[in-house]
């Protein structure tokens, strides 16, 4: 059965396949799954208040999964070009209430709410700053993905095509301490290339337009590491090729996904590099375009 998932634009109209539309316009419209104060939208147009509650689940969410305990993690959303809210340190962020979160400038100084701003807000405000198309924020402590970074691995084998399309490669970010200028300093190179990130010995921290694809990619780096510990364990995992993966990037805007600005992306690591050969390949956004042209007009051919 198809679900169409509503929009915060009106009570008649609906996502269906990443387009708008109105409930007449849509097939089966008796499938039509109404939201709950206990969702997420998928879009940003959304009032304080609404963000608010939105934030309190996303963190009920994690809580729920198992992505952090007691009070670990933290959420925050964009309000405006020069607002954020968040949530409060020394909290579970699955119990918050909407009055408990704060409201920072990007600069990081608090200026609404009686809690305590997080020590890692620091972290938030970089993605913010450098990229305009970012929103949300989540960061995480999900157990599997988080044993990848305590072990000091990435998750960058080309393996799941959703993965590839949706996230390209999960990159490992060097340690450094939680809540001071040295983890921001680590994750910089990163965040314009990239919207999921393995902290070593921390955690993840992922990005979105919206909660609702912050949130999404976060689970998704869970999943991604289940899998690919189950693979390791029946024997090791089987890469995709190089020429597959190029056809999975070209197929990005069929599935509505947008790449991050910055370009230059690393590539996942597929059964042509192999941890052998030590090859990561590092590319511009035309160098890259140009492969994935090859790669479909050669594939093209062979039909």
């Amino acid at each position: 059965m198809r679900l169409w998932i509503p929009a915060i634009r009106g009570p008649r109209v609906y996502f269906a396949g990443g387009q708008s539309k109105g409930l007449e316009e849509i097939p089966g419209k008796e499938e039509v799954r109404a939201m709950t104060t206990n969702s997420l939208w998928p879009t940003h147009e959304k009032s304080e208040e609404q963000h608010r509650r939105e934030i309190c689940t996303a963190g009920k969410w994690m809580y729920d999964r198992g992505f952090i305990v007691a009070c670990e993690g933290n959420i925050s959303v964009r309000l405006d070009e020069n607002r954020v809210l968040s949530t409060p340190t020394c909290m579970n962020k699955g119990m918050l209430e909407p009055q408990d979160l704060v409201i920072t400038n990007l600069e990081g100084r608090q200026l609404a709410g009686e809690r305590k701003l997080s020590s890692e807000i620091g972290m938030h405000l970089l993605f913010y700053r450098m990229r305009p198309d970012v929103n949300a924020i989540c960061h995480a402590h999900p157990p599997t993905a988080t044993g990848f970074a305590a072990a000091g691995r990435s998750l960058n084998q080309a393996l799941l095509p959703e993965v590839i399309i949706g996230l390209g490669q999960i990159p490992l970010v060097r340690y450094a301490t939680p809540g001071t200028p040295e983890l921001s300093d680590a994750i910089e190179p990163f965040v314009p290339h990239y919207d999921a990130l393995l902290l070593a010995n921390h955690g993840a921290v992922t990005c979105g337009p919206d909660l609702l694809t912050a949130f999404f990619r976060m689970e998704t780096i869970e999943h991604f590491a289940k899998i690919v510990l189950s693979a390791e364990l029946a024997g090791g995992p089987v890469l995709l090729s190089g020429r597959e993966v190029a056809k999975l990037m070209a197929a990005r805007a069929r599935y509505f996904v947008t790449p991050p600005p910055g370009g230059g992306a690393e590539l996942p690591e597929t059964n042509d590099t192999g941890e052998s050969s030590g090859a990561h390949v590092s590319l511009t956004r035309n160098e890259l375009d140009a492969l994935i042209d090859e790669a479909v007009r050669k594939d093209r051919a062979r039909r």
